[in-house]
């Protein structure tokens, strides 16, 4: 069994008054130590104060995060990667930039307001001696951004899950509806582990915008996987403590069993 979560925590520096990072952080680790996850992928942790904050209260996960880089504070801005040391080794890691140039650092295309990362990590699960890749990613929310990228990420999970496993997490910064959902979709290669478990599409909203009631409610946050996997269980956490909530969006959780290794995964 394999439990993933996926969770953008809402940046540090974000003037965000009763929500502010200080108030929230110890509830954003109790959301994730209430799940305990096997694997988790953040979006909007600075590699700063929020980052070390982050490592020091989750020390039963190694953390591999790069920064996005470009201009300005949000360069300091990462979508890392956690997962558990008893649970996995570390085989190898990796980030590309969703741009035209995805091996230049810092690089941006399609008018997006950010530079943008996506992180991956190929670990060895302990527990049954089977490798897999773990990516995690935060889509710029510029409209042609979002459908490129998309096609951009798409194209590298079709030529990683011919050697590998896949599960990817981020907040994609756009819903269900979208080509971009649609073509990450696309061919079969991935599943949207909400609605294996959800295929009525009950409410999928992930950001929320600190309990607002907006039109702008939306499911920005997926897991995605590869046909090696069963999906038991799949979540979105609407935890919160009062009138204080862990971030802007709510984390989503799935439970996963790898498939038969003599099962057909074509």
């Amino acid at each position: 069994m394999i439990k993933v979560m996926s969770f953008n925590i809402r940046y540090g520096l974000a003037d965000d008054g009763e929500n502010c990072w200080d108030k929230r952080k110890s509830l954003v680790v109790s959301r994730v130590r209430s799940f305990d996850p096997d694997l988790l992928g953040l979006q909007e942790c600075r590699d700063d104060t929020q980052a070390e904050f982050v490592k020091s209260k989750l020390s039963a996960y190694h953390f591999y995060g790069v920064r996005r880089e470009g201009n300005g504070d949000t360069a300091l801005e990462m979508a890392p990667i956690l997962f558990r040391k008893a649970s996995f080794q570390l085989i190898q890691t990796g980030q590309f930039w969703l741009s035209q140039t995805p091996q230049s650092p810092g690089s941006k295309s399609w008018d997006s307001v950010f530079a943008r990362t996506a992180t991956w990590v190929k670990l060895l699960h302990l527990p049954t001696s089977r490798s897999l890749v773990f990516l995690n990613t935060h889509f710029d929310y510029q409209p042609v951004a979002i459908a490129e990228s998309a096609k951009l990420l798409q194209r590298w999970a079709i030529q990683t899950i011919k050697r590998h496993p896949l599960v990817l997490t981020g907040d994609f910064n756009t819903d269900k509806n979208s080509l971009a959902y649609k073509q990450m979709k696309a061919h079969g290669n991935l599943a949207d582990t909400y609605r294996q478990v959800h295929p009525q599409r009950d409410n999928e909203t992930t950001f929320h915008g600190f309990g607002g009631t907006s039109s702008e409610l939306a499911p920005l946050d997926w897991i995605l996987v590869s046909k090696h996997f069963e999906v038991l269980e799949a979540k979105i956490d609407r935890a919160q403590e009062g009138k204080l909530f862990p971030s802007d969006h709510y984390p989503v959780t799935a439970v996963l069993i790898w498939k038969d290794q003599g099962e057909n995964m074509a």
